[in-house]
């Protein structure tokens, strides 16, 4: 049973005049805790940066990086072969522009999570995933890495002692394995349905996969998409089961202690 939770969710993505989903960050921003804020490849631009990080600062939510394949058509999410060198240096010039729209407003980078197909690849190509730790260790020892639990992340961030917060998906559906399953154009989902699903993670540690199974899931925070239609009404919904129940919410770094 927990009684502390930290909720993040993806921000800033958007580029010039386009925009996607159906919420303003805005409306967001006071009911989460973190947030991983799209830094120019999949999503974001200079502006938007500079516009989402002062928003968290403002109300005093913990900054990410969230950086991903260099794909805008594609949102990011189709996998984009290169080998583990390219791909971190990509992460580094990433994380390295948000950094400094950070310092613009005296704000600390506190977490690191990949994007969409990058995320996932990383969670299973050991290579990848261990070349990336390695540069956090360089220059962020302190920062936490966003991952699923049991990925190749979660176990390259072990084994090198980077502080490490594991994931639970509130709008994405679990298999048998406990991987995300992601499905494109899932339309609208039932807010409380969510919350429902959410709040049973925090006080058993279940969640029902694709399959009908249940399966245990360990994690500090819970991910919802700012994308996913009806974005503002499902963390009000989780907000409120969350609460009810005497679950309180806040940045990951009150938790864990970094």
């Amino acid at each position: 049973m927990k009684d502390i939770v930290d909720i993040n969710c993806d921000m800033g993505e958007a580029f010039g005049r386009w925009r996607i989903g159906d919420t303003q960050d805005s409306l967001l921003i006071s009911h989460i805790s973190s947030a991983n804020i799209a830094t120019g490849f999949h999503a974001g631009d200079p502006n938007l940066i500079d516009e989402t990080v002062a928003l968290a600062a403002a109300h005093g939510v913990g900054i990410g990086a969230h950086p991903g394949y260099n794909d805008l058509q594609g949102f990011g999410r189709r996998k984009i072969v290169g080998s583990s060198k390219e791909l971190v240096n990509d992460i580094i010039y990433q994380v390295g522009a948000l950094r400094e729209f950070a310092r613009r407003y005296s704000v600390p980078v506190q977490h690191v999570k990949p994007h969409g197909a990058l995320y996932m690849e990383m969670a299973v190509n050991p290579d990848f995933a261990q070349l990336f730790v390695q540069y956090m260790r360089i220059v962020s020892p302190n920062a936490f890495v966003f991952c699923m639990g049991g990925s190749a992340t979660h176990k390259a961030a072990l084994d090198a002692g980077q502080p490490v917060v594991r994931e639970f998906y509130a709008d994405r559906d679990y298999d048998d394995s406990g991987s995300i399953v992601f499905t494109r154009d899932a339309g609208r989902p039932d807010p409380m349905v969510l919350a429902q699903k959410v709040l049973r993670a925090c006080q058993e540690g279940k969640v029902r996969t694709v399959t009908g199974n249940d399966i245990d899931i360990e994690f500090e925070s819970i991910c919802f998409h700012s994308d996913t239609l009806g974005a503002l009404d499902i963390v009000l919904s989780m907000r409120e089961l969350l609460i009810g129940a005497g679950i309180r919410i806040v940045p990951v770094s009150q938790i864990l202690g970094h």
